[in-house]
């Protein structure tokens, strides 16, 4: 059966890219003061141009799946109205001692908590696994690498305690995407399948 990895994301504007890119540029030459260059390339650094804001990662998705899935979001997507989020703060999971995915913050409205709700009801509808965790929107930056050494790890947490990030924007939420993921050997590709806006027509 033919399949696709898949997610149904918000897009970012350039602006707000090249702002993510300074951050982490900063955090790049912090880990370095702070393990060497080690430290830096112990964090796969997500490139500015994959950072999404992710609703709803749904993993292998049958080609026959795609436009139930298209028909859904293009169906939600009519029923919520664009939005504003402020883009502020920075931070890691579990927490900023014991860094695994480092990401930039946001300040949302309930309107953000609304459509990943009833985009993560309606995917179950059609299958896909709950999320367990809780929506926490966020805009990742980095991973730690599974093979990076407890000094390198405490390097990067101290690189994070002396980075901060104020306001680096306003992102307005008008649109939905279903994004492919292509995972190659340079890196990730990503691909908006459909877009669709915010109280538009059906």
């Amino acid at each position: 059966m033919d399949a696709i990895r898949a997610f149904i994301a918000i897009e970012l504007p350039d602006l707000l890219r090249h702002e993510l890119d300074s951050v982490t540029h900063r955090l790049q030459e912090q880990c370095a003061v702070a393990g060497g260059e080690a430290s830096r390339k112990a964090v796969r650094w997500v490139p500015a141009s994959n950072i999404h804001l992710t609703l709803k990662f749904l993993g292998e998705v049958s080609t026959a799946n795609v436009q139930a899935l298209a028909r859904m979001l293009k169906a939600e997507a009519v029923r919520h109205s664009p939005f504003d989020i402020l883009v502020t703060g920075i931070g890691a999971f579990p927490n900023v001692r014991r860094p695994r995915v480092i990401w930039v913050g946001s300040e949302a409205p309930a309107n953000l908590a609304h459509l990943q709700r009833a985009i993560e009801a309606e995917t179950r509808a059609l299958g896909y696994p709950t999320e367990e965790r809780p929506f926490s929107p966020h805009l990742t930056l980095g991973r730690i690498s599974q093979n990076a050494t407890p000094p390198e790890a405490t390097a990067v947490a101290q690189a994070l305690s002396m980075v901060s990030v104020a306001e680096l924007g306003c992102l307005h939420v008008d649109r939905v995407h279903l994004f492919q993921s292509d995972l190659r050997p340079s890196g990730a590709v990503y691909t908006s399948l459909y877009s669709f806006q915010l109280g538009g027509k059906v």
